[in-house]
């Protein structure tokens, strides 16, 4: 008797295991024709957790399985299914109305300026009657019994920063172009989040450095003295064959994780009502709970939020207790507005009380950036965050969600904080920042790193910096220590690209007239420039984080380094760079397609062991399909 009730408690025991058995679904949700709907929600039910379909109607979600997932889109009927497998497919029909009813479904985009001057889309709502709402994916003019009406909604208000692309500057006129070093990547995802929803970016959200610098290269360790060291590669631009491409990288010492000084973090959360939508305040809490899984017994963490107020939801916690701080986390909901200001405030006041002198000191902010109540705009930002900057305290801006997002002010954040910014738009990209590239995010060995770079002019006609509009200093600010720049995490790379015209080829791209006072014989006549093989002189500039005096590096590239054949990293760096101006359709685009930036990005696969390089590939691929 005693055996059988055992068994019988077994066969329970594992089946309640069984079905508490976590899995990765994944598969595809269509419409009635078979197409593929971009951004349906799958959500789990009875919670906030959940994803969207992608620009193929795909998706992924981690979920126990027995439970029910929600399948939703506007003007079709929701669907519940309950996970039994790996793979799930779904069909959803149309919501059926009445002939005197109106459905209310998406339809359509429209460009707006948004008071900044920024690019963002306006959301169309087709008001319908009939047999049942059309479908996005099919033409529903051709449809019998439907009337529409158009009615615009500003429901997408996003904000960009607006800037005008770097042009050719004659080296005659300025040899000298300075520029702060950062090491942002938050377009590269935001990029691809809108890809993803089968949508060409807009012009305003890419910039190209930081498109480069999402991928890491294989450049040598620092060897000497300096925290950092300078590479250099020279070729022949593949968007102009009569032009040269020269690259310049930047790579910091890497730490082992292990060796890395303890941590005082503040984890500063916008729990606002906008933060409400499964790709938010969810989304934040997953991100945070991989950060915290990898805390150590000396890192501790304070948890900040704010919404119409600012409170302080966690005190300082050791990193080994995870189990405290992931519940404080699981513990928050979104609701009310949006005191960003009041909340960065209270996060610095914390995270200088708890201070550590020898130690990583750093707030990590994680928020859509729509502040709407007290400080809120970027300059009242910048002046606040200026203001905090000599605190030792670094910044770390992870910019959340969609339709709202307000990528313009958290790059002033981010610039103006000694920090970074990136954008999460999934867990993989949380896990890629904050686990993956924890010591390059987290932890930082160079502050206020500049790079100047002088031309030869018996060599270079003109020159052009591919990206950093946002970054640019002037030629007095290399030599000048109270000068802001950017800052280099542990094992970073970093990576800035010129495009150059030579000597002897003609600026098409509205040159200059010879001076009349500094002719061209005169500078010809200096015997240290006739006689010189040097194309260029490389620059930087960095302080030790605890240090205020800069040190500097100097490295010069010869006119014989130009190679006809580039690296395997400098093809795929010169893609991503021609695909950034494609999209962004540049004024110095040339002859660069989608097709060349494809080729050249397959010949740069080498080093893509976390296959991101393979991503971009893709992501490359649609954009093409899309200009068909």
């Amino acid at each position: 008797m005693r055996t059988i009730q055992f068994l019988l408690t077994f066969m329970l025991v594992f089946s309640m295991a069984a079905n508490a058995q976590s899995l990765v679904v994944t598969g595809q949700v269509t419409d009635e024709t078979n197409s593929p709907i971009i951004g349906a929600s799958v959500t789990i039910k009875g919670t906030r957790q959940g994803t969207v379909t992608n620009a193929n109607g795909n998706y992924l979600i981690s979920v126990t399985k027995g439970k029910t997932l929600i399948f939703s889109f506007v003007g079709y009927e929701n669907q519940e299914v309950v996970v039994n497998s790996t793979q799930l497919n779904v069909k959803l029909k149309p919501a059926l109305t009445t002939l005197n009813e109106c459905v209310i479904v998406g339809y359509g985009s429209q460009k707006r300026m948004s008071v900044t001057g920024a690019v963002s889309s306006t959301s169309h709502r087709v008001v319908s009657a009939g047999v049942s709402a059309p479908s996005p994916h099919s033409n529903y003019r051709n449809r019998p019994n439907i009337c529409q009406i158009v009615v615009t909604d500003n429901l997408n208000t996003e904000e960009y920063g607006t800037f005008k692309e770097n042009r050719f500057v004659a080296t005659s006129a300025e040899a000298l172009s300075t520029f702060s070093l950062d090491v942002d990547a938050a377009s590269y995802s935001n990029m691809r989040r809108m890809i993803n929803q089968g949508q060409k970016p807009e012009r305003d959200m890419i910039r190209i450095e930081e498109m480069v610098n999402y991928f890491s290269y294989n450049y040598p360790q620092p060897t000497g003295e300096h925290p950092v060291n300078i590479l250099t590669e020279a070729t022949v631009c593949p968007w102009n064959a009569k032009h040269k491409l020269v690259r310049i990288g930047v790579k910091a010492r890497e730490i082992p994780s292990e060796n890395l000084p303890a941590s005082n973090f503040v984890f500063l959360i916008d729990v606002s009502g906008s933060m409400q939508s499964a790709n938010k305040l969810e989304l934040v809490k997953s991100s945070l709970k991989l950060l915290t899984n990898n805390l150590r017994a000396a890192d501790r963490v304070s948890i900040v939020v704010y919404a119409g107020a600012a409170g302080e939801v966690l005190p300082s916690t050791s990193g080994a207790d995870r189990q405290k701080i992931k519940e404080a986390i699981d513990n928050l909901y979104a609701g009310g507005s949006t005191a960003g200001g009041a909340g960065i405030q209270l996060a610095y006041k914390i995270a200088e009380k708890n201070f550590m002198t020898k130690g990583n000191n750093r707030i990590i902010l994680c928020t859509d950036g729509d502040f709407n109540v007290g400080i809120s705009t970027p300059d009242e930002l910048e002046n606040l965050i200026e203001s905090k900057r000599k605190t030792g305290i670094y910044l770390t801006v992870l910019g959340y969600g969609m339709g709202n997002y307000k990528d313009n002010k958290l790059q002033t954040l981010a610039q103006k904080g000694n920090g970074n910014h990136a954008y999460i738009d999934n867990l993989q990209e949380a896990n890629k920042v904050l686990v993956g590239e924890f010591g390059s995010t987290m932890y930082t060995v160079a502050k206020d790193v500049k790079i100047q770079v002088e031309f030869n002019p018996q060599h270079v006609n003109a020159y052009r910096l591919i990206g950093y509009e946002s970054r640019l200093l002037n030629k007095e600010d290399f030599n000048d220590d109270t000068k802001d720049a950017g800052e280099l995490g542990s094992g970073h790379t970093v990576t800035a690209m010129y495009e150059v015209i030579p000597v002897g080829v003609e600026n098409t791209f509205g040159g200059v007239d010879d001076l009349k006072y500094q002719s061209a014989k005169k500078l010809k006549s200096s015997p240290t420039e006739t006689m010189s093989d040097e194309m260029l002189t490389v620059k930087l500039r960095y302080k030790k984080p605890n240090e205020s005096e800069s040190r500097k590096l100097e490295v010069p590239v010869l006119l014989k380094s130009v190679s006809k054949e580039a690296s395997a990293d400098l093809k795929f760096a010169m893609a991503v760079a021609m695909f950034g101006q494609l999209l962004r359709e540049s004024d110095f685009k040339g002859e660069g397609t989608y097709h060349k930036a494809l080729e050249l990005a397959r010949e740069g696969l080498d080093n893509d062991s976390n296959g991101y390089r393979r991503e971009f590939v893709r992501l490359a691929e649609t954009v093409k399909q899309m200009e068909k």
